[in-house]
């Protein structure tokens, strides 16, 4: 029996390549026999980049550059064989980037991946895949596009520090400055969401509370994400404010979309073109698959989502591990190819107990899902 084990990260308990080995140990357990093909995937967020190079090779790339409040920071990316460059701004931007500092919303800006980026171009690379998930920022990618060469011009001429309140003074983005290279640089954006710029499903309201904004706080900061919208639809012709996906890492899928043209694609679909997933689930018998939490999250693109599109495609059957399963997520999930869902938890446990477990617990599920897999192909 051949099993491809595709699963995302379970945050804050493993990683994709520990929750791959947790699997693989239950596997062998009930199936000693088993053939196991374990390719850790990501969305886009945090863990993009390490589960594409040890799909396809490559190496990470070091650089320097500032964090969300300016203070230089080591950083990395990946450099594929092909030449392609993937980077993640979590790996800038996310919460853990902190430490022990305050988040301050405020001040915190995404310059550093510009920084990022302009290394690549100035490296020689010519494609990029930049994930958008895990992000701490919401200044609609205005410090990523400051970082690139773009000034932020208020309504007087005067030019605009890079952070997210600049958004309400806003009046035109000079582009003159904007590097070179970007020319001839084929940029892809892998979008874990779909969420518009503004509004009571864009980035301010959905995911703001996340990065520590408060309801007061909401209105002005996507205020601040809407004049940014209304200056580069006057400015360069687009309309960004109800683009899907343009809310992705507080705006920065509406700066690049709507200023360096660049596609906002699906971050699963994407990351399985790089790790040739239809190639490695041709002649499994089943894919394993997983997550920390499968909720209606899921159903709009997530990991689970998009490896069972593509592993129903091959017709192969598809069960999906999670840390917790929601009620209102397993019939959509069932119409797009998951044959069947499962908790990992075993028994009734607090938050902490359950992640400290999640090995174990991942070992035992994975164990008893083969024998009753195993036993339904004996007798059917």
């Amino acid at each position: 029996m051949r099993v491809l084990l595709a699963p995302d990260s379970f945050k804050g308990a493993l990683s994709a390549p520990a929750v791959c080995q947790a699997m693989e140990q239950g596997i062998h357990i009930a199936l000693p026999d088993a053939v196991v093909d374990t390719l850790p995937v990501a969305d886009g967020g945090e863990g993009t980049v390490e589960c594409v190079l040890r799909a396809t090779g490559g190496q990470k790339v070091a650089v320097s550059v500032p964090d969300l409040f300016g203070e230089d920071m080591c950083a990395s990316y990946g450099r594929l064989p092909d030449g392609t460059a993937v980077m993640e701004v979590a790996s800038v931007l996310s919460r853990q980037v902190l430490g022990t500092r305050e988040p301050d919303i405020f001040r915190a800006n995404s310059a550093g991946v510009g920084h990022m980026i302009v290394h690549a171009i100035e490296c020689g690379v010519k494609k990029i895949v930049l994930g958008l998930g895990g992000s701490a920022t919401n200044d609609a990618g205005i410090g990523l596009l400051h970082a690139l060469g773009v000034r932020l011009l208020d309504f007087a001429g005067r030019e605009l520090l890079p952070i997210p309140l600049s958004g309400l003074q806003l009046a035109h983005l000079d582009l003159r400055g904007l590097h070179p290279g970007l020319a001839d640089v084929e940029l892809r954006v892998a979008c874990d969401v779909t969420n518009p710029l503004c509004g009571p499903y864009g980035a301010t309201a959905v995911f703001g509370p996340q990065k520590g904004v408060t309801s007061q706080q909401i209105p002005v900061l996507d205020e601040a994400l809407a004049q940014f919208a209304n200056v580069v639809k006057e400015d360069l012709g687009t309309s960004i404010l109800d683009l899907p996906g343009a809310g992705a890492a507080g705006g920065i899928g509406g700066a690049l979309a709507g200023v360096l043209g660049a596609p906002l694609v699906s971050g699963i679909d994407l990351m399985l073109d790089l790790c040739a997933f239809d190639e490695r689930v041709r002649g499994a018998d089943l894919v394993i698959t997983g997550e920390g939490q499968t909720d209606q999250q899921t159903v709009t693109g997530k990991v689970v989502l998009g490896v069972a599109r593509r592993a129903k495609r091959h017709g192969v059957p598809v069960i999906a591990l999670s840390g917790a399963v929601s009620a209102d997520a397993t019939a959509p999930l069932h119409e797009q190819g998951v044959t069947a869902l499962f908790s990992v938890a075993h028994s009734a446990v607090t938050l902490a107990q359950a992640i400290a477990q999640t090995k174990d617990d991942l070992v035992i599920a994975t164990q008893e899902i083969m024998r009753l897999f195993v036993a339904g192909v004996r007798h059917s």
